[in-house]
C-alpha cells in the first residue's frame, strides 16, 4: 500500500491540473523527455531471469545546456552481478563526462526519473516502483537532496518526490570531508 503522504498522479488527468512537477522546477519539455527517455532505455532492458524492465533518466544542467542520459537494468546469470537502471544512467553520465561530483565544469543533476511494468492500481494501493534501497544511495552520491524523484508506471502515471524523502538521515560524501553534488 502506499504511504498516506504520496500522491500518484494519474497520466489522464495531468491536463485537468497544475502540474506537480512545476513545483519541482521543471517544464514541461524536461518532464516528457525524462519520461520518454526512462522509457525508450526500459525497453532496452536486458533482464531475462526476473523479467522486471526497469528504465531510467537523468535530467542533467551543464552551464546553460540540458541534456538527458538514460540507462536500463541489466541482470547476469551470477544475481548479485546484474546493474540497475539508475546506476546504469549514472555511470553512463560519468563515463560520457557529463558529471563530474565536485568539479566546476560538471553538470547538476536537476531530476531522476524511474519507469517499470508496475501498474498503478488506486483500490489496491500499488503505486509505481521506487529505486532500490542500493540506488537510493547510489543516487546520493551525485546529487543534492532536493532532486526530484519521479517514479512512473507502464501507464505515465507517476509519483513524485525528493531524494531526502526517499533516503531520510542519508550518508554523503560531506560526510567524509569530500565535496557534494553541486548545488
Amino acid at each position: 500500500m502506499a504511504p498516506p503522504n504520496v500522491e500518484i498522479y494519474l497520466s489522464s488527468t495531468q491536463c485537468q491540473h497544475p502540474a506537480p512537477y512545476q513545483a519541482f522546477g521543471l517544464t514541461y519539455e524536461n518532464f516528457h523527455s525524462l519520461h520518454t527517455a526512462a522509457n525508450e532505455a526500459k525497453s532496452r532492458a536486458y533482464c531475462p531471469y526476473s523479467k522486471f524492465r526497469v528504465g531510467a533518466a537523468l535530467l542533467i544542467s551543464k552551464n546553460s545546456d540540458v541534456e538527458v542520459i538514460a540507462g536500463c537494468n541489466v541482470e547476469n546469470a551470477a544475481y548479485p552481478v546484474g546493474t540497475c537502471a539508475e546506476r546504469v544512467a549514472f555511470g553512463n553520465a560519468v563515463a560520457n563526462g557529463i558529471l563530474k561530483p565536485g568539479q566546476q565544469d560538471g553538470g547538476i543533476v536537476k531530476a531522476v526519473a524511474v519507469i517499470t511494468d508496475v501498474e498503478v492500481d488506486m483500490e489496491k494501493g500499488t503505486m509505481p516502483a521506487s529505486p532500490c534501497g542500493m540506488c537510493r544511495q547510489f543516487i546520493r552520491e551525485f546529487c543534492d537532496l532536493n532532486v526530484p524523484i519521479i517514479m512512473f508506471d507502464k501507464n505515465g502515471n507517476y509519483a513524485i518526490m525528493r531524494l531526502e524523502e526517499l533516503l531520510p538521515l542519508s550518508f554523503g560524501p560531506e560526510n567524509l570531508g569530500v565535496p557534494g553534488p553541486s548545488r
